[in-house]
């Protein structure tokens, strides 16, 4: 175990790999106190979709290489359609949304930690389907975090100026700072304040209970995300919460298939048609074909152009 937080011991690392595979024998053959096969069935899809989120920050803290998430991320995102899908009969609310943004401070966060897994490790196609479970719920188009997080990665997003949650607000200056230095300082300041900021968390503070507590890592994952789609300079950030390893990843991804190229630097030819971005300058996805060169932006304020790939659509 290659610890990211020093919060982890080993003990706590085995005591949640046991816990973790003792739940899913434990609830094989069992039902969920419940008043309803419909809430039995919900109750049971929120029990296995809170132990998958645990299990990739898990995953994470403990210091399992990154591209090693992808499989967890993807098994956490079932999780959520299928979460989705029980609450909506149980509740009889078809677009019921798995993650209640507005009201609730802590289940936003975890809304924009995935948002920013699906990100970090370039699977825009996860991400697509989470974001539609909470777009169809009457969230798209109403926060600004949230946006622009998906704007420079999905088409056909909003530019708006109003978030849910105060907490945020250095993280959305940071996006719109005037100079390198100032978001740099915003980025900072944000890290700083975010784990005072959720002091009624359920996770909060969970790693003094020792090694038979609940915690999993505190991770400003969304910090990173917007560091890396809008090229802001991390090299000075040092808090604990700062996922630096994802975003180094995602900076220099390289997919499993080495015919495809997720990067590409600007004056080189485009190596796959569809859509790109690029941290350089805001809203800058577009569509380019194969073979065209790739613009450079002289002016930008956060120095190269680099080209991502953000997909066909």
């Amino acid at each position: 175990m290659k610890r990211r937080q020093k919060f982890l011991t080993e003990k706590m690392y085995e005591n949640f790999k046991e816990e973790y595979e003792d739940q899913f024998v434990f609830w094989k053959d069992k039902l969920f106190k419940a008043d309803s096969p419909a809430q039995e069935k919900s109750l049971r899809a929120k029990n296995f979709q809170a132990l998958y989120f645990g299990n990739i920050l898990m995953l994470y803290t403990a210091g399992e290489d990154v591209k090693n998430l992808e499989l967890p991320l993807e098994t956490l995102i079932e999780s959520y359609e299928e979460l989705q899908e029980k609450l909506a009969i149980y509740e009889q609310i078809p677009n019921i949304t798995p993650l209640t943004i507005d009201d609730w401070l802590d289940e936003y966060e975890e809304c924009v930690q995935v948002i920013s897994l699906c990100i970090l490790l370039h699977r825009t196609d996860l991400l697509k389907r989470f974001v539609v479970l909470i777009d169809n719920a009457g969230y798209a188009g109403v926060d600004t975090l949230y946006e622009d997080l998906l704007i420079k990665v999905l088409p056909d997003r909003q530019d708006i100026d109003q978030w849910y949650h105060d907490v945020y607000t250095p993280l959305i200056q940071a996006i719109y700072a005037e100079d390198k230095q100032e978001a740099s300082d915003y980025l900072d300041t944000y890290c700083k304040n975010w784990y005072p900021a959720f002091e009624q968390a359920p996770w909060h503070d969970t790693h003094s209970d020792g090694d038979e507590g609940s915690y999993v890592g505190y991770w400003a994952l969304e910090a990173g995300a917007i560091a890396f789609l809008y090229g802001i300079d991390d090299s000075k950030i040092k808090h604990m919460v700062y996922p630096k390893e994802l975003v180094e990843y995602a900076r220099n991804y390289k997919p499993a298939n080495t015919s495809e190229v997720s990067r590409i630097d600007a004056g080189q030819p485009c190596t796959k048609s569809g859509y790109w971005f690029t941290p350089a300058q805001p809203d800058s996805r577009r569509h380019f074909n194969y073979g065209e060169i790739m613009p450079s932006f002289s002016d930008s304020k956060w120095g190269d152009t680099i080209w991502y790939w953000s997909g066909e659509e």
